[in-house]
């Protein structure tokens, strides 16, 4: 979920019925749940590639962690973290979890999101309870979230609880990624919660234009990596499209407020 609008002019297309609409403008397509905000984004030329800022820093991980066995995506939106994954990381198993068949349906048909495979998993199902079975627990080396409704009220789960239970399936060493409004009322709530379930172990990407900041949450051995070690990382990153030495500066210029963070 994105603040910002960015749709103009093009063609707009929906459904009363699913309250899902698409809007088109400078060649990319939009997500709507029948409201301005921007559920979702991909450039129609490049279906495979991150259009939304945020959306690429939710991708941060890559800088700490080689791409895990399983990733676990909680929110579907228009299958940019899902189709990214399952195309760039040949090595990972993606599982996306979305409560809407509508939503799910409008990423295949509209947002080249590919049918399942061995290595492609998408649940129809609630991410609350998904995330709390037993058979999810250790599972995952990576877990993102990004949870909202219609309204963008906030994220629509964000209690400790919650943020416990994505600490349980994660696998020993792992990162749980979340997608926040630092502008929004329910900011400060989520960062309190996260670094609750976390052990206050974790950091935030600095707020993109439209104002969502990225957070990271870590489990495992605390973190002793060399500055410049993380450097020759970022450029490995960027090789995949992402903003690796962006990511890199803003961990140096917050130097000192991570405390599982060594140099």
């Amino acid at each position: 979920m994105s603040r910002t609008g960015g749709a103009g002019g093009g063609r707009r297309a929906g459904s009363a019925e699913t309250g899902i609409t698409l809007s088109e403008d400078g060649g990319v397509r939009y997500l709507h749940f029948d409201s301005p905000w921007v559920q979702g984004a991909m450039r129609i030329g490049r279906p495979w590639a991150i259009e939304i800022d945020y959306v690429r820093d939710m991708m941060a991980w890559t800088l700490f962690l080689e791409p895990p066995r399983s990733i676990l995506q909680l929110g579907l939106g228009a299958a940019a973290l899902a189709k990214f994954c399952w195309r760039r990381l040949p090595q990972s198993r993606v599982v996306a979890v979305e409560r809407s068949a509508a939503v799910i349906g409008c990423a295949r048909r509209d947002f080249a999101l590919p049918p399942d495979d061995a290595r492609l998993q998408v649940a129809c199902a609630d991410a609350g309870e998904f995330v709390a079975r037993a058979s999810e627990r250790g599972r995952h080396g990576v877990i993102q979230v990004d949870l909202y409704d219609r309204e963008a009220r906030g994220p629509v789960l964000d209690s400790v609880a919650f943020y416990r239970r994505c600490r349980r399936a994660l696998a020993p060493t792992g990162v749980l990624v979340v997608n926040l409004f630092g502008e929004h009322d329910s900011y400060l709530r989520n960062r309190r919660n996260i670094a609750r379930a976390f052990d206050e172990r974790c950091i935030a990407l600095p707020p993109v234009p439209a104002g969502n900041v990225v957070v990271l949450a870590f489990q495992g051995p605390p973190l002793r990596v060399e500055w410049e070690a993380l450097r020759r990382r970022a450029r490995e990153v960027e090789r995949m499209g992402l903003p690796g030495r962006a990511w890199y500066a803003a961990l140096r210029a917050s130097q000192g407020r991570f405390p599982a963070f060594a140099v």
